[in-house]
């Protein structure tokens, strides 16, 4: 026992040495939820990580990022951008209404009052990050692809943020902080939209000349390349053309989008349209984000599905779109044309029509869509009748039908998200060549007609539409892709920002939000009988553009000019 009592006073004394020796440094801990600067900066692999984390973006508002993060855009939110124009109307509301109805403000921004926020916080981190990448021990190769890779999504911000405001604040290469005079005018001065056109412009040029030309090995898919960047450059110099944004030339957006073209790496996937949206690689598909388990997005079969199967509706097809499917003829649906039949009006319809929306009747899951009253399953007279369609239509495009609709919780969100697609390039040259060259001419160094590019898209297998004729006038061909436009990137976040862009929107926003209701009859015919899905619909001049947040006038001391009406 004396043994034991010295032995435990012993190690009790040399217990009190050791803590009284590290005293003064008992209260200095290293945190564990984060990265420490010091490893930012001099770790090659945590950088790369950081680098490519800039991908996604932060979490700002309620009901969105559901599973992960958000990217660049809106992508597969429960609320899509289709639901703020003249797509679909969100069954829940979620914030959309108030934009379909022409309410947004400064206070209140709806679904869309993330983008100012989300954009420059990402900006700023990839400025943080050019400036580490100059001191940072790495190979001058690699150092170069993750120049051009900073420099894409800072561009990629800049667009988000030009075609939702219009006039941006160019940040350049600052990296501010705490310590700096954060209510310097310089900070909020709002460049004229070429001015911020050219800036990101030149970005992802400049981006393009450092990045490779095609994702492999350590380079995986999902991070830039050299096509995603002159891809979304194209995009942005046909804005840059167009009516609303009036800053640049038809001819060097067509020269924008034939730079891709030329590089002979895309094409028209064959597969089938509907299921162009379900896997990961395609020969179409340019850049896109991935999501996997653990990483998945909204699961979009329950958010999006029929009341009947336990869904909850979700983005809910208009009329207003429904209608503008062409007939397999390439005609109009309408009394007219002979392959229209008021009675069965979803027959013989181009077929991204039943690739993109489910109709009453449709084949799904083991049985047919019944929209229909009285009984049908999956109207008002269905199950859970407080998820029931409001325009009598719901969404297929991106629905997977091998992931579970009910409890699917961990075994569905993993579609892919495609920013952009060379079907996009396609359209984006063959519009710009029909303003510059008319339908049948070619701009120096080009491969092909603005007609020849479309007619590729009406091709594919599956939907072989019919050619345009090779006659065609300019204002005819001009029709023709915006009706290519918008059945062929239906809900990939294009008609809000397209009917923008060519100023029509006063037109297309001004429209009520039709449905059908579909009445069964006693000789199990169908009653078609129109309907306002959702009433109040209005767009005014400065609907063009949304609004600054108050928050960001405010946090400016007022310096930051809002936009005009607001």
């Amino acid at each position: 026992m004396k043994n034991n009592y010295k032995s435990a006073v012993f190690v009790m004394i040399s217990c009190l040495m050791v803590l009284n020796a590290c005293k003064k440094d008992y209260l200095e801990t290293t945190a564990t939820d984060r990265i420490p600067t010091n490893t930012l900066t001099t770790d090659t692999a945590v950088f790369e990580a950081y680098v490519t984390n800039e991908y996604i973006g932060t979490r700002l508002q309620d009901k969105e990022a559901d599973g992960s993060n958000p990217g660049f855009g809106r992508g597969f939110e429960y609320s899509m951008v289709s639901s703020m124009t003249d797509e679909s109307v969100y069954n829940n509301d979620d914030n959309t209404w108030l934009i379909q109805r022409g309410q947004m403000a400064p206070e209140n921004l709806g679904a869309m009052g993330v983008f100012w926020a989300r954009s420059y916080r990402s900006i700023r981190e990839c400025n943080y990050a050019l400036s580490v990448l100059q001191t940072i021990t790495m190979s001058a190769g690699h150092k170069n692809m993750i120049e051009g890779e900073l420099r894409f999504i800072r561009a990629f911000r800049y667009l988000d943020l030009i075609r939702n405001y219009g006039r941006v604040v160019l940040v350049g290469d600052k990296v501010l902080g705490l310590t700096d005079n954060l209510q310097d005018p310089s900070l909020y001065k709002r460049e004229t939209i070429k001015a911020g056109i050219d800036y990101a412009a030149a970005e992802f040029a400049a981006a393009a000349t450092k990045l490779p030309l095609s994702n492999s090995g350590t380079w995986v898919l999902g991070r830039a390349t050299r096509g995603a960047a002159l891809a979304l450059r194209g995009r942005l110099m046909l804005y840059a053309a167009s009516p609303l944004y009036a800053s640049g030339s038809w001819a060097d957006a067509a020269a924008a989008s034939q730079q891709v073209i030329a590089l002979n790496l895309y094409g028209i996937y064959q597969g089938g349209y509907g299921n162009m949206f379900l896997i990961n690689e395609t020969n179409e598909a340019i850049f896109e984000r991935l999501f996997t388990k653990n990483a998945n997005h909204t699961h979009l079969e329950i958010a999006n599905g029929p009341n009947g199967y336990g869904g909850w509706a979700g983005n809910t097809p208009m009329q207003n779109l429904v209608d503008v499917y062409q007939m397999t003829n390439g005609l109009p649906a309408n009394s007219t044309n002979p392959l229209y039949n008021a009675a069965t009006p979803y027959a013989n319809r181009d077929p991204r029509f039943a690739a993109t929306i489910l109709y009453n009747g449709a084949a799904y899951r083991g049985r047919n869509i019944e929209t229909f009253i009285p009984g049908g399953l999956d109207s008002k007279d269905g199950q859970d009748n407080w998820n029931t369609t409001k325009t009598g239509y719901y969404l297929k495009k991106f629905m997977n039908d091998a992931y579970p609709l009910q409890n699917p919780w961990g075994f569905a969100g993993f579609q892919p998200w495609i920013y952009i697609r060379y079907a996009e390039v396609l359209l984006n040259y063959a519009e710009a060549s029909n303003e510059a060259y008319g339908p049948q001419g070619i701009g120096a160094g080009a491969t092909m007609t603005a007609v020849q590019a479309v007619n590729m898209i009406r091709a594919r297998q599956g939907v072989n539409m019919p050619a345009l004729p090779a006659g065609i006038n300019q204002t005819d061909m001009r029709t023709a892709i915006r009706y290519e436009r918008q059945v062929e990137l239906a809900f990939e976040e294009h008609r809000f920002y397209d009917v923008r862009r060519w100023k029509i929107a006063e037109l297309t926003e001004n429209q009520a939000a039709m449905g059908v209701v579909i009445t069964k009859n006693a000789d199990g015919s169908f009653t078609y009988t129109p309907k306002v899905a959702l009433d109040g619909r209005k767009f005014e001049t400065k609907h063009y553009w949304l609004p600054i947040p108050r928050t960001e006038i405010l946090s400016s001391n007022n310096q930051l000019e809002q936009n005009p009406g607001y």
